[in-house]
């Protein structure tokens, strides 16, 4: 998988498309990735406790990897990621502009 925790992307497609945000973690056992602000529902907990209450909160679900794409580093666009190998160092390169990816 060529995206990374820590990566921006944008969203290609879903109801999230055109949303960037940051990966938080990448599942690869599934091909899916969690994004900041992306894919949110509301959920609601049960009181786990009689002295606590239930409560709606606001959670982060896991969206296929082939609906996100890396943003340039450049130009925040989405572009596609090759891999360069220089030295036996192994680089990410954005394909748009060419800037390596950290």
């Amino acid at each position: 998988m060529k995206i990374k925790k820590g990566d921006k992307v944008v969203v290609i497609a879903g109801k999230d498309k055109g949303v960037s945000g940051t990966v938080l973690r990448v599942l690869p056992e599934l091909d899916q990735v969690i994004v900041e602000g992306v894919h949110v529902v509301k959920r609601h907990q049960r009181a786990r406790r009689s002295s606590e209450s239930g409560q709606i909160i606001d959670k982060t679900l896991p969206i296929h990897v082939s609906n996100v794409a890396l943003a340039d580093p450049k130009s925040g666009k989405p572009t596609r990621v090759g891999i360069e190998r220089k030295d036996g160092v192994r680089t990410r390169v954005a394909k748009k502009s060419g800037s390596v990816i950290k």
